[in-house]
């Protein structure tokens, strides 16, 4: 299987070729595997214009319609399931197996959407709270919000852009969408199926471009919500300039698990290490943090030591390789810079820590400081490191000491301390018993703090693109 030569953008539905200057490389070869057409200001503002025009006609579209739309997604994506892999494995250097795996969760958010495009429900409700209100009814739906804008990140290049443009589809929103740069491939074929439909012309343009050229997708007036996934600098950067639109971010993280004393630890070392290390550990959902009871501390380290070590890397087309490259040298080197200054500072290396190329070795620590990086920041990467504790509201305590709160994992068979980690941590989402990297794709998915505003999961997303539409009747009082 290889790519083809080139890609094309999309505008107002139809594939454009403009020109081939984005290089889109091989990750763990670093070599140019393709080429894909960029999209400069007046291409962007034809996308919205188009969009604008759309809006109409989409949001005219019966929920048989958009349910058609988006079942022809889930059998299409079917049908290219492993050349969508090969280019998502290819593109973002992600082991063939997480590829597949992703293909499958594409096709999973696309069969939800289709399920709730028929869903849109509403409300009766009764007005004549009071004698003023005698002969009054109400009642409520959902419309859609109108042209949103999606800029999708480099590390779920599929699945986070059919979390925007799946539910977009389901509710009628017209959309542009710019997808990472260094992972163009994923949206474009989304566009190629999209092409196939039916949907209003202008209904959607995926179109890649650099960041410094892409300010219409933040500040035009036109555009009612921007959806944004990626770093917090830059999402919150977003928002201070989006002006009266909504504003949906999802945000990094720097996630946490517990390990209570009465937790299975060989299980829990095994999803811990999947949490850790899975696709290189490149997750805003990834075990950054891994906070372990006194009692089983010594257990567990040697434990999760022996199984990271284990792990194969290597050319993430093999279907042995657990860890591939990160998405770049640069950010390969940021995490080794971060690692040695943890040591530097005190931290103990327990395993890995090399680096060849983009290629980063699973690494964890322990005793790592709380006033260095890794500790405060998002590592984005194959690391992670461990704490001891032994009251468990202190460990709850230690999970919430971050500026991020997306989702956290607590191991423990105690069903107190699972209510109690349910009300006290600050998070989008408790895990229990597994990972704070678990999620499902119907399931509210989001954070609070630094980590982000507003909740994915299509139904969720669904909410936040559309608005309420409220009706009130009056009956005459001889009618009543």
């Amino acid at each position: 299987m290889k790519l083809q030569d080139s890609y094309p953008l999309y505008i107002a539905n139809k594939a454009e070729q403009p020109n081939t200057d984005l290089a889109v490389t091989d990750k763990f070869t670093g070599e140019v595997a393709t080429r894909v057409a960029m999209a400069d200001a007046a291409m962007i503002d034809r996308g919205i214009a188009a969009a604008v025009e759309a809006a109409p006609a989409m949001a005219a579209m019966a929920s048989y319609e958009r349910q058609a739309v988006l079942m022809h997604c889930v059998t299409r994506f079917t049908e290219r399931a492993d050349e969508l892999a090969y280019a998502l494995c290819i593109e973002a250097g992600k082991p063939i197996r997480d590829s597949r795996g992703e293909v499958g969760r594409l096709i999973d958010t696309f069969r939800i959407a289709a399920e709730e495009s028929v869903r849109m429900t509403g409300e009766v409700q009764p007005l004549d709270i009071s004698a003023r209100a005698k002969g009054y009814q109400g009642m409520w739906k959902r419309v859609p919000i109108g042209p949103c804008s999606f800029v999708s990140p480099f590390n779920f290049p599929l699945n986070l852009a059919a979390h925007k443009i799946a539910p977009a589809l389901a509710v009628g929103c017209p959309f542009v969408m710019k997808p990472a740069s260094r992972t163009p491939l994923g949206a474009i074929i989304i566009g190629e199926v999209l092409a196939e439909t039916d949907l209003p012309a202008g209904a959607f343009s995926i179109l890649p471009a650099h960041r410094e050229g892409a300010d219409l997708f933040t500040t035009d007036d036109r555009l009612k919500l921007l959806s944004f996934t990626g770093s917090p600098d830059v999402g919150w950067d977003l928002k201070a300039r989006a002006g009266k639109k909504k504003v949906v971010l999802e945000l990094g993280g720097n996630a946490a698990v517990i390990i209570d004393k009465d937790a299975d630890l060989d299980d829990a070392a095994e999803r811990t290490v999947f949490g850790a290390f899975y696709q290189s550990g490149q997750s805003c959902i990834g075990v950054q943090r891994i906070i372990v009871h006194e009692a089983v501390y010594d257990a567990f380290r040697t434990k999760m030591v022996a199984k990271t070590r284990a792990l194969v890397a290597g050319n993430p087309i093999d279907e042995a390789t657990f860890i591939g490259p990160m998405i770049d040298v640069k950010e390969a080197a940021r995490l080794g810079e971060w690692i040695d200054e943890a040591v530097a500072a005190g931290a103990t290396l327990l395993c890995g820590g090399g680096r060849e190329a983009a290629m980063l070795q699973a690494t964890l620590l322990e005793g790592v400081p709380r006033a260095v990086k890794l500790y405060t920041e998002e590592a984005f990467g194959p690391v992670a490191f461990f704490s001891k504790f032994s009251d468990f509201d202190a460990a709850l305590e230690e999970v919430n000491d971050s500026k991020f709160g997306l989702q956290a994992g607590v191991f423990t068979r105690d069903l107190f301390n699972m209510l109690k980690a349910w009300d006290r941590l600050e998070v989008g989402g408790v895990v229990i018993n597994d990972v704070p990297s678990y999620r499902v794709d119907n399931m509210p998915y989001g954070g609070v703090k630094d980590s982000g505003l507003g909740r994915e999961g299509v139904k969720f997303a669904m909410e936040d693109m559309t608005e309420i539409r409220n009706l009130v009747i009056r009956r005459r009082p001889q009618d009543i």
